[in-house]
């Protein structure tokens, strides 16, 4: 398993996968925050990552709606289709946690859904910050309202 950090308009970010896709993403908003992720046992190996990382400096620059990384993603049958709604989410758009639940199957998963956001191993690919409250407003993103609030600005061409 590798990984690699890189730097971009919103934060750092450390990315850690192998042939079988991306496994792990994160936005390191707090200094040193991608030491506590790096496992002693992974390889530092920035060049196995660099298609990954032009489609999210691409996706910065606002010329990527739609990423093309495979994936390799652990969690529950029901973080994995909690996970699958969001990917059907689209650029710029947003959907409630309620919206979630039955698209899932389950119109009163809402809370559920909140956590397995809250679990995502993969945010921005899998973009958990496009899931907002039923009242429109913006709620529970585990790197902090501002961050999501300025990941959908990106989106919607207001930054």
């Amino acid at each position: 398993m590798y990984y690699t950090t890189i730097q971009t308009k919103l934060c750092q970010i450390t990315l850690v996968g192998d042939e079988r896709g991306l496994k792990h993403l994160s936005l390191d908003v707090n200094e040193d925050e991608h030491m506590e992720k790096i496992d002693t046992n992974l390889i530092y190996n920035p060049e196995f990552f660099i298609d990954w990382e032009e489609q999210i400096h691409e996706y910065f620059k606002g010329d990527r709606k739609v990423f093309e990384i495979p994936l390799f993603i652990e969690g529950t049958d029901f973080q994995k289709k909690v996970w699958e709604a969001l990917l059907e989410i689209p650029y710029g758009e947003t959907n409630s946690y309620k919206d979630i639940g039955i698209k899932i199957g389950n119109k009163k998963a809402a809370r559920a859904v909140g956590n397995a956001n809250n679990k995502n191993p993969l945010p921005l690919i899998i973009p958990c910050h496009r899931v907002i409250g039923s009242n429109g407003k913006m709620v529970g993103y585990a790197k902090g309202i501002d961050i999501k609030k300025t990941l959908l600005r990106h989106e919607k061409n207001l930054i």
